[in-house]
């Protein structure tokens, strides 16, 4: 993984000094942050409400680990003062890679550090947040589990890499059910920090968008105690994928393959999947629709065709290149389908020609997001007729895909990468 400049703690000395008052704590909340003035003040007055509403006999920390935000976003967080609830606060500027990776280890060195018995952490931009949201990631955690991920009511067409790509590989390569690996809010144990803070990874790339998966891949290699928390509907700043979601594409698809080379000895070795216990009841409201660009996905698509040709030639099967090469000439874009065989065989072909080299391996990702931008043109069509609950079982369908073809990853990953 990519390295840059060193530091032996992502914690800024005022952070410490802070840390050594309070000497204790047992409940530890992290709010990695960057540019979010608007929403950060909603995000910090529903955790503390909630900590005060189900651990009002506890001492809590509400920890804000900003990336150098050029907005109001740190001053907006000292706005919010949570001591009417007798709860402490830091607001801080971490150090390291720029990237929610070193927001969460500066979270996770602040609750080691004060020996917390449960920490939870929230994405920033966090619409729907309730109170409840509180309680059920930090509960489990309170009753033995060591990780809580997310699951969310979320509309259809959001989620649009975990839906192609990250909850289909996690279930797939290790056995587990998760349905949103790299949902952004958890609830995690003190032998899960430590864990995680003894992993030299913190001035990589998992410091960037791919922390999510690496935590969640992580815990399940390592054999924590996993269950999901009912969350309801996740809303925030949505991403339109044919605009916006490039960068983070790469990063948590460099990640997985990544963890792919690290854990082939476990992966590999894994058959099946199992179901992943679901606590608590959603609350609060469900997830609005919004539009895609469909047009723009597919004309994405069709430059990376007259790009990436050459060298799409050289890492997909010619059955399936066969079929890239028809699609790239469809017009109509409600009859624009890409299967759900082809994209699968695509994703495990890209993983063997990340694993077989290593020069230039984010660079070979860009080149898979096209193929990506034609998998989700194709979701819309797929599920354009169908109501939330029928686009869950279409999604739960892809994912045995995955798992019907892991023999053909297996043998390829096994045979020259691939190549």
């Amino acid at each position: 993984m990519t390295t840059g400049m060193r530091f032996s703690t992502a914690l800024r000395p005022h952070v410490r000094t802070k840390m050594e008052q309070l000497g204790k704590a047992d409940i530890v909340i992290g709010v990695p942050s960057f540019g979010s003035n608007d929403s950060i003040a909603h995000v910090l007055k529903t955790i503390a409400k909630g900590l005060d509403k189900y651990y009002s006999d506890r001492k809590s920390l509400i920890v804000v680990s900003d990336g150098g935000s050029t907005d109001d976003t740190r001053d907006t967080a000292r706005s919010v003062d949570p001591k009417s609830y007798n709860i402490e606060s830091i607001i801080t500027i971490y150090r390291g890679v720029p990237g929610k990776g070193s927001g969460l280890r500066a979270v996770f060195e602040v609750a080691a550090f004060l020996k917390a018995r449960a920490v939870a952490v929230f994405d920033s931009d966090l619409l729907s947040i309730t109170p409840e949201w509180v309680q059920s990631l930090l509960e489990p955690v309170m009753e033995g589990y060591d990780y809580v991920a997310p699951s969310y009511k979320r509309f259809k067409l959001d989620g649009t890499i975990t839906n192609t790509i990250a909850y289909n590989l996690t279930r797939c390569l290790y056995g587990q059910k998760i349905r949103q690996p790299i949902g952004g809010d958890f609830g995690i144990s003190p032998a899960l920090i430590k864990y995680y803070l003894n992993q030299d990874v913190w001035e990589t790339d998992v410091a960037k968008f791919g922390i999510d998966i690496w935590m969640t891949t992580s815990a399940i290699v390592g054999g924590f105690r996993i269950c999901q928390a009912r969350l309801g509907a996740k809303i925030h700043g949505h991403k339109d994928p044919s605009s916006d979601l490039g960068p983070m594409f790469r990063q948590v698809v460099g990640t997985t393959f990544q963890l792919m080379e690290e854990f082939q000895d476990f992966w590999l070795n894994v058959k099946g999947s199992v179901d992943v216990p679901s606590l608590g009841k959603a609350v609060g409201q469900d997830a609005p629709p919004f539009e895609i660009d469909h047009g723009n996905l597919i004309e994405y698509f069709k430059i990376g065709w007259s790009n990436f040709g050459g060298v799409w030639k050289n890492i997909i099967d010619e059955q399936d290149l066969n079929i890239i090469g028809d699609l790239a000439k469809v017009e109509e874009h409600d009859r624009f389908t890409l299967p759900i065989e082809t994209w699968v065989r695509i994703v495990y072909r890209y993983a063997c020609f990340f694993h077989e080299t290593p020069r230039q391996r984010f660079k070979i990702i860009d080149t898979m997001i096209p193929l990506y931008y034609a998998r989700v043109a194709s979701l819309v069509n797929e599920l354009k007729d169908k109501d939330q609950a029928a686009a869950e079982a279409h999604f739960e369908a892809n994912a045995q895909v995955f798992e019907q073809l892991k023999s053909y990853l297996a043998d390829i990953w096994k045979t020259d990468g691939g190549k």
